[in-house]
């Protein structure tokens, strides 16, 4: 199982410099690869300047390769629909020559309607925006040169400098939210991100039936790749951890009604009166991972059978209100007493 880390770059504290949070986040990142986390995965968080610094992942994935040398450096997910194609296909493929192939290309559409609005994208057309810059990106990366003409981009005989390190190019995951998209993913035979918010963990499983099924239908090898984004917190037992977690992961709860609220999804909508009755209790036992090393590589032993993922992205500060000190003592343990029992 892969190990790594979705990192949003949190302001920790209101008064924190921007130049300090990025000073932290990327001390932080180096501890993780000296710990043997396998990949760190950048979030992109637009107009939300209290949470998060990281509205530009790829500059920030670049000054974590000139101070790595072996973790794989992730987005999860790059938003397609926001970027010009030929602009991305550079800017990724100088990050992946730059870490000597260690990019690791998460994509998706964000269900952030704000940032859409910011950057004058309807979100209407985000599905439409992000296949076709899908498109664009793989030919950029795989040719010498390339022509496309679609609805929203046109290039004759343009060519991408550099191409990737990695041949034909990096990997590519894509995240899935909404019902229709699971069997689409699988049918196309792309790697999985998953994540919960408002469902459930075991609520997965019809999702990635469906997307399994598909992938074997359309003649793909094996059954597809899926990897679980999952809120984690690790303390030394299960009380602790679950104490300290609580205040942040009920605040989380909290601002994501206002979401849901807001949520261009339909299905996340509609498990909004879910949300709004959730206790702690109901958390920890159907969406969250929280407690000692033991119960935590138990716990990921048993979604493993019951889900079959490839790997794990561990959300370490959900609601952004766990001190830094703690949430690295926390990745400590996942790295050095749950990694070492999936080995």
């Amino acid at each position: 199982m892969e190990f790594g880390w979705y990192v949003e770059f949190h302001r920790q504290v209101e008064q924190q410099s921007d130049a300090d949070a990025f000073a932290q986040g990327l001390d932080q990142v180096s501890l993780a690869e000296e710990w043997g986390l396998d990949a760190i995965w950048l979030a992109e968080i637009h107009q939300q300047a209290a949470r998060s610094v990281l509205s530009a992942p790829l500059t920030v994935a670049a000054a974590i390769a000139a101070r790595t040398s072996r973790i794989k450096i992730g987005t999860a997910v790059q938003v397609l629909p926001l970027t010009h194609p030929l602009r991305l296909a550079e800017e990724t493929a100088t990050l992946d020559q730059i870490s000597r192939g260690r990019l690791l290309m998460g994509v998706g559409r964000s269900g952030n309607p704000a940032a859409y609005a910011a950057y004058g994208v309807p979100y209407s057309e985000s599905r439409e925006r992000f296949f076709e810059t899908l498109e664009v990106l793989k030919l950029a990366w795989s040719q010498p040169s390339f022509s496309f003409h679609g609805k929203y981009h046109h290039f004759n005989e343009a060519r991408a400098v550099p191409r990737p390190f990695q041949r034909p190019y990096p990997p590519i995951r894509i995240a899935g939210a909404s019902e229709d998209t699971f069997p689409v993913l699988g049918r196309l035979g792309y790697p999985l991100f998953v994540a919960v918010r408002s469902g459930s963990l075991s609520g997965l499983a019809p999702d990635l039936k469906a997307y399994r099924e598909a992938y074997q239908a359309a003649g793909h090898p094996g059954s597809g790749e899926v990897y679980l984004r999952v809120s984690m917190h690790l303390a030394d037992t299960d009380a602790q951890a679950r104490a300290e977690a609580e205040p942040s992961v009920m605040a989380g709860y909290q601002k994501l009604i206002t979401q849901l609220e807001g949520s261009p999804n339909a299905r996340r909508r509609a498990e909004l009166a879910d949300v709004l009755s959730l206790t702690y209790g109901d958390v920890l036992r159907d969406k969250v991972i929280v407690g000692g090393p033991e119960y935590v590589a138990e716990r990921l032993k048993e979604l493993d059978a019951e889900l079959q993922i490839d790997g794990i992205l561990a959300e370490l500060n959900f609601g952004a209100g766990i001190p830094p000190d703690m949430m690295m003592r926390s990745l400590r343990l996942l790295c050095q007493e749950v990694k070492p029992r999936f080995m």
